[in-house]
């Protein structure tokens, strides 16, 4: 899957999600898009979106977009926190659909 992270997380992330295309929002030049864009434009070019910000799911109407988007739960948005998490991201990847917002925690 292609996999897009927030620019609140860190984007070495990618390294614990083997398998799949993973990038960020930082290295792929999308940083400082407000959240409706930035949903759009994601879902142009990714199927999973990746944040920690709880309160996107409330904002946007993520719903109508053909991206996969999941809400990390963890103490801060350092490596350290959020590192533990991927194995269970990868784990429910294959089973997120479309439209639907996924807490792993």
């Amino acid at each position: 899957m292609r996999i897009l992270l927030d620019e609140n997380l860190n984007w070495r992330l990618e390294r614990a999600l083997p398998g799949h295309s993973v990038a960020s929002v930082q290295r792929n030049g999308m940083d400082g898009l407000k959240n409706g864009a930035l949903l759009a434009r994601a879902a142009a070019e990714f199927d999973v979106f990746v944040t920690m910000d709880g309160n996107m799911a409330f904002q946007q109407n993520y719903a109508r977009l053909p991206l996969r988007l999941v809400a990390l739960r963890a103490p801060s948005n350092r490596l350290a926190d959020t590192e533990p998490l991927m194995p269970r991201l990868l784990a429910q990847l294959p089973s997120l659909r479309p439209g639907t917002l996924t807490v792993v925690a």
